[in-house]
């Protein structure tokens, strides 16, 4: 499972996009979620906040990247540095509600509760905002 929270520029909102596979994401994979975020965006431009995951600094991906310059801006967080990551609020609050104590019988019950979570998040207004402050970050 991915995840990307896009805090609207200007006091504009946050939208939380989701993203899951039954493989592990790897360079190819990642690319492609990257692709779907970028319509889901509908054409504004982002900035990733991203971790040190290999996939995440392979030559292909940096390549990828690199052709993206016109929407897309990255900058890495800190060699491990998961409280510097908003995304690492979300992953927490939905492991401590719709996945706590899950006994799933397949990967698709496990699919199914994260995505009612990331609903959840999504419908709470000003959640998605405490995880960037949680983080001690702002957009201003």
């Amino acid at each position: 499972m991915a995840t990307a929270i896009c805090y609207g520029s200007n006091g504009g909102g946050a939208a939380v996009c989701f993203h899951h596979q039954e493989r592990a994401y790897d360079t190819g994979t990642l690319i492609g979620a990257l692709e779907e975020l970028r319509g889901f965006l509908g054409g504004q431009k982002a900035t990733l906040l991203w971790d040190g995951l290999p996939a995440h600094r392979s030559q292909a991906m940096r390549r990828w990247l690199a052709s993206q310059r016109s929407w897309l801006v990255v900058e890495p967080l800190p060699g491990y540095a998961p409280e510097l990551n908003p995304v690492e609020g979300l992953w927490a609050n939905l492991k401590g509600t719709e996945l706590a104590n899950l006994a799933a019988d397949d990967l698709d019950d496990i699919v199914a509760a994260a995505e009612r979570g990331i609903q959840r998040i999504r419908a709470t207004h000003g959640l998605a905002y405490s995880f960037l402050r949680h983080c001690g970050l702002s957009l201003w």
